[in-house]
């Protein structure tokens, strides 16, 4: 039998041909064997049994054919805990990351008397949002939005099996809120925002859910279709937090001025200095 070592090396030269990432081996194996990364170099030499080996070797096929490894593992960290993920829901990026990061800050400076704040996620898919915010906010009560009961499947399994209280609502962007007339203090969104004939990679294009990618001819479809009807389940006094295109800066603008004329905003960077999220401050003072 092949040791480890031999076993991941031959995968890396296999994907360094074909200029693929030479990481997935390792995190497969980490994966398939239930090890941490520290523990992995410690076993490099030991033998790899039969059962893994053949696990591990579908796995490899799998990613070689265009499968993302997300998929093939079932799993993707997000704010440090794993979420289930599967072809039904988009694979949460790190960009999402900063856009929690960044609604938690904001929940200091203009929610911090209030003992319960009602917050919604529009268009859920893993609820890697919802479910982090809730986790990371016990302050928050938290409802879930989406179109496909496949990715609310999903997304009601990692609030269990993370521990996060999240009322979960099946329908179209607004409706169930407005069927169960929710009003939010926070309203969050990470809608599809990629335009209908942009280029983007085979292996996003060829496995994750077109819905939860394509926001119409300029990418903003359903940025407009929220805008026209979110103040039907805003507060008084509330937020409106959007992950966004990073070069949809100059259209976004002009949406938000015939939509929300009155109210400031902030278009914000992300670390790689794109922009990337959309704060808008409805009858709030913008810090």
């Amino acid at each position: 039998m092949v040791t480890v070592r031999q076993l991941i090396k031959e995968a890396e030269k296999k994907l360094d041909e074909q200029q693929k990432d030479c990481n997935v081996p390792k995190v497969l194996f980490y994966h398939l064997s239930n090890k941490e990364p520290h523990q992995l170099y410690l076993m490099m030499d030991e033998e790899v049994d039969e059962e893994l080996y053949q696990q591990f070797q579908e796995g490899m096929k799998r990613y070689m054919d265009g499968e993302p490894i997300q998929y093939i593992k079932g799993k993707e960290t997000f704010f440090s805990r794993d979420f289930i993920v599967n072809e039904n829901v988009l694979i949460p990026r790190y960009e999402t990351e900063e856009l929690v990061e960044n609604i938690l800050y904001h929940i200091d400076d203009y929610f911090e008397d209030k003992e319960i704040i009602d917050l919604c996620d529009v268009g859920t898919g893993s609820g890697a949002i919802a479910v982090t915010l809730a986790l990371e906010e016990e302050k928050l009560n938290v409802t879930a939005t989406d179109i496909s009961e496949e990715a609310l499947e999903v997304a009601r399994q990692n609030a269990k099996e993370l521990g996060a209280d999240v009322t979960f609502c099946r329908g179209d962007m607004l409706e169930p809120l407005i069927e169960r007339n929710i009003k939010v203090d926070i309203f969050v969104s990470n809608p599809p925002y990629i335009p209908r004939q942009q280029e983007i990679e085979d292996v996003v294009k060829d496995n994750e859910p077109h819905v939860a990618l394509f926001g119409g001819d300029d990418g903003l479809y359903f940025y407009r279709k929220i805008f026209e009807r979110v103040k039907l389940v805003l507060k008084d006094k509330a937020l409106l937090a959007f992950e966004m295109g990073f070069d949809q800066k100059e259209i976004m603008e002009e949406a938000l001025a015939f939509y929300f004329p009155d109210c400031p905003y902030q278009i914000l960077k992300d670390m790689n200095g794109k922009d990337r999220m959309l704060f808008i401050y409805y009858h709030l003072k913008e810090h």
